[in-house]
């Protein structure tokens, strides 16, 4: 049996503030590092051990992977960053509070904003401190795929190479791998294992920091996933994530 773990970051400080952060670079919150010390103990319990790892190039999903990596003492495993594996680009939305936006456009045009599969923000110039552009470590990306706002179709549309190219032909020789990124990135992914529907995707949710785990066989052939902890604490904790865009009643 194969096996990949697929691991939404700990809270950051943007998400305790119910902001859209996208590719904005923002820390682990206190609460954030607790939950991926708490995610690397559940795998350990579990008897999870990795051979490689992959992660985006924003801190708070390569924290979240540090702290799991020294829960487990693996810390010594191979591991790769890539901006492929980033969050959803928000554009011009990124930094607004949710609640907020919800109040000045919609309950309705936020949750399209945020979990509908073809529909994205307005973009933001290029001139402005969002555009991956005007960040170094972007340098070596070229400048037609960077993007100034992205839709959860773009966001596929820049994983799935990466997955398909990296990730899944690693599992192929290596058992166990840790892939640890971010709520659309990873629904992304979901959506292809699972063959969810451009309609359906709007549904799901990934709370923070809990080890999504897909089980394969050698081919490889998706057998099973399950969310690894409590089923009903996962549920609230999901439940959480699909009302941060409603407004206050």
């Amino acid at each position: 049996m194969k096996r990949i773990v697929l691991l939404r970051h700990g809270e950051s400080l943007w998400n305790k503030e119910n902001r859209f952060t996208g590719w904005t670079d923002v820390d682990l919150s206190d609460k954030g590092i607790a939950e991926a010390c708490k995610a690397g103990d559940m795998l350990k319990e579990a008897g999870f051990s990795f051979e490689a790892a992959y992660t985006s190039y924003l801190k708070r999903a390569v924290k979240t992977l540090n702290c799991v990596l020294d829960r487990l003492n693996e810390d010594w495993i191979p591991v790769e960053k890539s901006w492929r594996l980033n969050e959803k680009h928000y554009g011009i939305l990124q930094g607004l509070n949710k609640r907020e936006t919800a109040d000045k456009y919609g309950e309705e045009q936020v949750h399209i904003w945020r979990r509908s599969y073809g529909v994205s923000p307005e973009p933001v110039k290029e001139d402005d401190p969002r555009y991956p552009g005007n960040d170094t470590r972007y340098a070596g990306v070229p400048e037609m795929e960077l993007p100034r706002t992205e839709s959860l179709k773009d966001a596929v549309m820049r994983v799935m190479p990466y997955w398909e190219c990296v990730i899944l032909p690693t599992l192929m020789h290596r058992d166990n791998l840790l892939v640890v990124a971010h709520g659309n990135s990873l629904r992304g992914i979901v959506k292809h294992l699972k063959n969810i529907s451009d309609t359906d995707i709007s549904l799901l949710n990934l709370p923070t920091a809990v080890p999504y785990v897909f089980e394969f066989d050698e081919r490889p052939v998706l057998v099973r996933d399950y969310f690894l902890g409590d089923q009903e604490e996962i549920r609230r904790r999901t439940e959480a994530v699909a009302e941060q865009g409603m407004i206050r009643r």
